[in-house]
């Protein structure tokens, strides 16, 4: 190999090593590090994480530990009509959500997809009522978006935008 192909094969390799660090640089120093879900407003998060902390406690007040007579219709009917009201509570904190909008235009943006989300949850929490009332016992189902569960969804928007308390309660996971 003559000397000047060797010098521009090294200034090569030299180069690439360079950009490829440069890269590497920029992803793990330079680039941001912003969530696609985050809706950069900290005053309604809070809010909207008050309004669901509440609910939760509400909700798990409302539970159950001990096993029902799925052969009972009483107990079904009962079971539901706790389901329902939980529901409600849900439903009560995602109207008061939607009525107060965050302030950013990505939340505005954003917001309303998550609701709408939300929304869908919730008839699937009101078809699994009345499924247990009319005597048909199966396990919760909920919506699928795209190959996941709406409630991953949900909860992901939620905690990328610090409301915890709004990921979707878990009663009635088996």
């Amino acid at each position: 190999m003559s000397a000047r192909r060797f010098a521009v094969a090294r200034t090569t390799k030299v180069v690439v090593s360079l950009l490829i660090a440069a890269m590497w640089f920029y992803a793990f120093v330079l680039a941001p590090r912003e969530s696609f879900n985050n809706v950069a407003d900290a005053d309604w998060s809070a809010r909207s994480e008050t309004r669901c902390a509440e609910v939760r406690d509400a909700i798990t007040a409302l539970a159950e530990v001990r096993r029902i007579d799925v052969n009972d219709p009483a107990e079904l009917r009962r079971k539901a009509d706790i389901i329902d009201k939980a529901t409600d509570a849900l439903e009560n904190a995602v109207n008061a959500i939607s009525a107060d909008p965050p302030s950013t235009e990505k939340g505005r943006a954003l917001a309303p997809m998550w609701i709408a989300d939300y929304r869908t949850y919730i008839g699937d929490r009101r078809a699994y009522a009345e499924s247990l009332r009319s005597g048909r016992i199966s396990e919760f189902s909920e919506t699928q978006v795209e190959g996941v569960p709406i409630s991953e969804r949900l909860a992901k928007f939620a905690r990328e935008n610090r409301m915890r308390s709004c990921q979707p309660p878990r009663d009635l996971q088996a």
